[in-house]
């Protein structure tokens, strides 16, 4: 499962060089390429519906998400022992998914991959108000965000002109105007039966993996097999505590001393706030609040 447009065409750049080696350590293969974002999850379940068992998204996490949704889309009955499994080259920006399976470039990628080395993931099964109005769920193996994390990447992903100058400039572009101009919001926020009602805060993360946004260690000592997420929380914090930071305070995780940032272990996570909340997961946008999440353990079958 390719998609070409990956960190900005590099993905469709490195393709002919790509296949080569695939088809080298695994045999012959059919190829589906995406041409329009979002298209990748109609794609993973036609493939499904060919008779694809072991689908490799090509491209960043973004792929991976519509990749591993497609899937699920075809085996709702069996979500926690599928008959398909995925693997994924880190082809895209942040590629989060890969650094915690441990592969380090794309050639270390298709090794792992050709020798068959297999991992059972949690997910994240996230359930929000849709764009129709209706609730929509969607799975997601990195993280589950809302408010202004899910604002950030919302925005970094439609701004074409942020693009062409790259990920990470785009990124921090981006996070320096959601913090200056962003609300703190309150919801009604509950992780497993612990209730916290009228929470006033900026942002809150579920995270299933440690390392996310390309490298930052938002979520310190998160094991995505141990059946449980962390919740991150960013509460009322001030504006200048965030902006005067040193670039290596969420790269380091040193974000979770601060007084008004809370980690919260759990399984199932509840938020009720405002609809002009966006949620997002794993990079891409997939609705507003209210949001329920549930961890589903050892559901992502990963083969690399």
């Amino acid at each position: 499962m390719l998609n070409p447009a990956a960190a900005r065409g590099r993905a469709g750049r490195q393709w002919p060089s790509l296949h080569a080696k695939l088809r080298a350590a695994l045999g012959p293969f059919a190829v589906y390429e995406s041409t329009a974002p979002g298209e990748e999850r109609a794609l993973a379940a036609r493939a499904y519906g060919d008779g694809a068992r072991h689908v490799i998204a090509v491209g960043g996490d973004g792929t991976v998400n519509g990749v591993l949704n497609g899937l699920l889309s075809c085996t709702p009955e069996r979500p926690g022992a599928p008959d398909w499994r995925l693997s994924t080259l880190p082809a895209g920006t942040g590629n989060d998914l890969s650094r915690a399976l441990g592969v380090t470039d794309l050639d270390h990628a298709i090794a792992r991959i050709s020798a068959r080395n297999e991992q059972w993931y949690d997910l994240l099964l996230a359930s929000c108000t849709g764009a129709n109005g209706a609730r929509s769920t969607r799975a997601a193996c990195a993280v589950v965000s809302w408010g202004a994390a899910a604002e950030i990447s919302y925005r970094t992903s439609r701004s074409r002109i942020l693009k062409r100058l790259g990920g990470r400039f785009s990124y921090y572009a981006v996070t320096l105007f959601v913090t200056l101009t962003y609300p703190n919001h309150e919801a009604d926020i509950s992780v497993d039966d612990h209730d916290m009602p009228k929470l006033t805060h900026y942002t809150g993360l579920v995270c299933n993996l440690e390392r996310l946004g390309g490298g930052m260690k938002l979520a310190p000592q998160t094991d995505p097999q141990d059946g449980s997420a962390d919740l991150v929380l960013f509460e009322d914090i001030a504006r200048k505590d965030i902006l005067l930071q040193p670039p290596s305070w969420l790269f380091e995780g040193k974000h979770i001393e601060h007084a008004k940032v809370a980690v919260f272990p759990g399984r199932t996570f509840r938020v009720d706030g405002p609809p002009a909340a966006r949620v997002d997961a794993d990079g891409e946008s997939i609705g507003r609040l209210p949001l329920e999440i549930e961890v589903a353990p050892h559901a992502l079958p990963l083969i690399g």
